[in-house]
């Protein structure tokens, strides 16, 4: 696995990036993880059809409205994969992994995919798939401005709050939070780093 750390990076500029990724990881097969946050920002996925009263961004994943901002960490997953299912379980059971070892009680949500403590969401999935790579992938909230995220409810859920591992309690810096991710997507995927 081939490892990217782009630190803050405005979201268009990231998505034209990450194209470049993808088709490398199309031509050579490697998979490439992308590590980033983005200025604060709210992004459409293409299920989304909905107006709202922040300013968007179109994207091209799936799923609904998403915020970004600085204090999220960003997994940018451009997998070779031969099934995007198998692939997804492997992207769900590494952060699984990371809950189950820093905050009881998250839990993820399939039919509105993400995860979440009770009503409140950690973190938002969206991916899409070209040519055998996926693109695309979670987003996790570690200490961000809450007041932000509130101004549109997360993947717009009725009664749906955000929160963070710092809200919730989790005393872990942005580079510990990737450092233990990047170790159980390793392990979880079986591809060294």
């Amino acid at each position: 696995m081939i490892l990217h750390n782009w630190g803050e990076i405005e979201y268009a500029q990231a998505r034209q990036e990450m194209q470049k990724v993808h088709d490398k990881a199309v031509k050579t097969g490697e998979n490439h993880l992308i590590l980033c946050s983005h200025p604060a920002v709210f992004t459409l996925g293409s299920d989304e059809k909905k107006n709202f009263t922040v300013e968007t961004v179109q994207s091209d994943r799936g799923g609904s409205i998403t915020c970004h901002s600085p204090g999220q960490n960003v997994y940018y997953f451009c997998f070779a994969i031969k099934n995007p299912a198998v692939f997804y379980k492997k992207v769900l059971t590494s952060f699984e992994i990371f809950f189950m070892n820093t905050l009881a009680g998250v839990k993820y949500e399939k039919e509105n995919p993400g995860f979440y403590i009770q009503n409140r969401k950690i973190a938002s999935l969206g991916f899409r798939y070209a040519q055998g790579v996926s693109l695309h992938g979670v987003a996790l909230n570690v200490d961000v401005d809450l007041n932000f995220h509130s101004l549109v409810a997360p993947c717009n859920l009725k009664g749906i709050v955000p929160t963070s591992l710092a809200n919730e309690g989790v005393k872990m810096t942005q580079e510990e939070v990737n450092r233990e991710i990047i170790q159980i997507i390793t392990k979880v995927f079986e591809d060294a780093v």
